[in-house]
């Protein structure tokens, strides 16, 4: 436990360049006492004490502005800059060495059940107002860009960006992405030629069957006036 509380203590002095010392760290740091009272209420949680452990939580909240599900899995060495507006989800999963600033959300989108909410994998970084919804991982090492919204997995060593967030850079190189802005689908056009090719083989059915229509009653006129013919040469036969 102690161990744990110096590397939580280093990586507050590591990443935080306002950090003076240790004592500060310890006494003031609003991120840091969020995760020192998570850990009893996960342990309180795994042993399903269950309404102790959300009332640590709640009362982590009241103090803090982070709120931690005491259900969720937090690494060693995490550093909650700020902290004020965070939730981290029941099933959430943050490894060692990872950053979250103000606002983040680690989230479910409502569709899932058991396992719902996002795995981040070592030392990832989630910007200020970032929301990662949903049963999927992010890699090792990847930043999440401030106010981004990630609904889909991200790979390691990556850069995401963006509303829907997308891949910008990938192992230290930036992702091209497609800036062709004429040669664009048309959604609207490519409904119509599906409508205009369906009207075709519709009009083609259309004139198949008034064909077999037209060809069926020749027959029966055929047939009709050979029934005629044959009645009027048996009626002759008998005069």
């Amino acid at each position: 436990m102690l161990e744990r509380l110096r590397a939580d203590i280093r990586a507050v002095k590591e990443r935080d360049p306002a950090a003076r010392n240790s004592v500060e760290v310890l006494l003031l740091y609003s991120g840091l006492h969020a995760i020192m009272l998570h850990r009893p209420a996960y342990w309180l949680y795994q042993h399903k004490r269950y309404f102790l452990a959300r009332w640590i939580s709640q009362y982590a909240k009241f103090r803090t502005g982070v709120e931690i599900h005491p259900g969720a899995k937090i690494g060693t060495g995490v550093f909650i800059d700020h902290g004020c507006g965070i939730v981290i989800g029941e099933t959430a999963e943050v490894g060692d060495g990872c950053t979250l600033y103000q606002g983040v959300t680690l989230g479910g989108t409502g569709k899932d059940v058991g396992k719902r909410h996002p795995t981040l994998g070592k030392n990832v970084t989630v910007g200020s107002g970032a929301k990662v919804l949903g049963p999927f991982t992010i890699g090792d090492n990847s930043k999440i860009a401030a106010g981004a919204v990630v609904l889909e997995e991200i790979p390691a060593n990556a850069t995401a960006v963006g509303v829907p967030a997308r891949v910008v850079k990938l192992d230290g190189v930036r992702v091209v992405q497609d800036l062709d802005q004429i040669h664009m689908p048309d959604p609207v056009g490519q409904e119509f030629t599906s409508l205009e090719e369906r009207l075709a083989k519709l009009c083609q059915c259309v004139s198949e069957l008034e064909k077999e229509n037209r060809e069926l009653k020749e027959r029966l006129q055929i047939a009709e006036d050979t029934k005629d013919d044959k009645a009027e040469a048996d009626l002759s036969a008998a005069e």
